[in-house]
C-alpha cells in the first residue's frame, strides 16, 4: 500500500490543512457582494483556531479584515481557493 503524503505531516499542519479545507467547503457569498469583476467573492465563518486563521492570513489564503478581532467571518482568496482545492485532492476528498 503506497504511504499517503499527509503520513509525513505533523499534528499542527493536518490542523491547518484541515481548518483551511473546512473553510472552503463552507464557504459562501454574501448576497450583497457576490462578485467582483466577474470574480466570485467567497466567506466562511471563522469558527476556527484564531492562531491557524492568522497564520493562513499570513500566508495570504485568507483575509480577516483590519479588525479580525471584530469580525465574524474570513475572504477566501484565489490562492486559498486554489491552496484547499489541493488540499483537498492530496486527502482524497471530493468537492
Amino acid at each position: 500500500m503506497e504511504a499517503k503524503i499527509y503520513m509525513n505531516k505533523n499534528s499542527e499542519q493536518i490542523i491547518k490543512d484541515l481548518t483551511m479545507m473546512l473553510l472552503y467547503l463552507t464557504k459562501f457569498q454574501d448576497r450583497d457582494i457576490p462578485c467582483i469583476d466577474d470574480k466570485a467573492i467567497y466567506n466562511a465563518w471563522k469558527g476556527y483556531n484564531f492562531d491557524i486563521l492568522n497564520e493562513l492570513d499570513k500566508e495570504d489564503y485568507i483575509r480577516q479584515g483590519k479588525n479580525p478581532s471584530k469580525s465574524k467571518y474570513v475572504y477566501i482568496t484565489e490562492e486559498g481557493i486554489k491552496k484547499a482545492q489541493e488540499l483537498l485532492s492530496e486527502y482524497g476528498i471530493a468537492d
